[in-house]
């Protein structure tokens, strides 16, 4: 799997970036047939605490899934965004054994 990150308004950290494909390595584990993923972390320039915004892209052959969240750090933003992708891919997992 191929994991592309993109920051948006700010210059990411090692550790960060570690973090990021540590949790996406983890998603493969649900779903071993992904092809891309495409991790987009954005600061968004507003007076709200809650301005880290992690969105992640998940290519499948003959699908896509995508995920946006917004949180107080990047690391809780991609801890729930992983977890929102982990249930869609599993869903679609079943989808594709039943069908």
């Amino acid at each position: 799997m191929e994991i592309n990150l993109q920051c948006v308004n700010f210059n990411a950290e090692t550790k960060l970036t570690d973090f990021v494909h540590k949790k996406i390595g983890k998603v493969e584990q649900v779903f071993d047939r992904i092809i891309a993923a495409d991790v987009f972390l954005k600061v968004e320039n507003t007076s709200s605490k809650e301005n880290k915004i992690a969105e992640i892209k998940i290519s499948v052959p003959g699908n896509e899934f995508v995920v946006k969240k917004q949180c107080a750090s990047f690391e809780e933003a991609t801890d729930q965004a992983t977890d929102v992708l982990r249930r869609q891919l599993r869903n679609h997992k079943e989808k594709l054994r039943v069908a």
